[in-house]
């Protein structure tokens, strides 16, 4: 599986998007994120964390017996980049002609 698809797997999940949103506040432990999620135990979590490190959507750094997540955003730059930049500045020069005839 290329690492593209592992993004779009990783994002598919509505509980994961929670989790990198989570996650771009602040960086957060393994038992805090647990904490946000009452309703998954622990071991769902941990799957979750899992599949959004396969990703690199998630950077984990191991202090004694905190794990610490954060987020990695490279990953969703790189298919912003390819996949969504080429077409927002065709709407931004649309929307810069639009401007332009209304004015004129």
């Amino acid at each position: 599986m290329s690492s593209e698809d592992r993004v779009f797997k990783a994002l598919a999940d509505r509980r994961r998007r929670r989790i990198l949103d989570l996650l771009k506040l602040q960086p957060l432990t393994t038992g805090d994120l647990c904490k946000r999620f009452p309703s998954l135990d622990r071991c769902t979590v941990m799957q979750h964390l899992d599949v959004l490190e396969g990703a690199d959507l998630i950077i984990v750094k191991r202090e004694g017996r905190l794990r610490w997540n954060y987020l990695n955003p490279l990953p969703i730059k790189k298919i912003l980049d390819r996949w969504i930049s080429r077409h927002a500045a065709g709407a931004v020069d649309f929307l810069a002609r639009v401007k332009r005839d209304l004015e004129s």
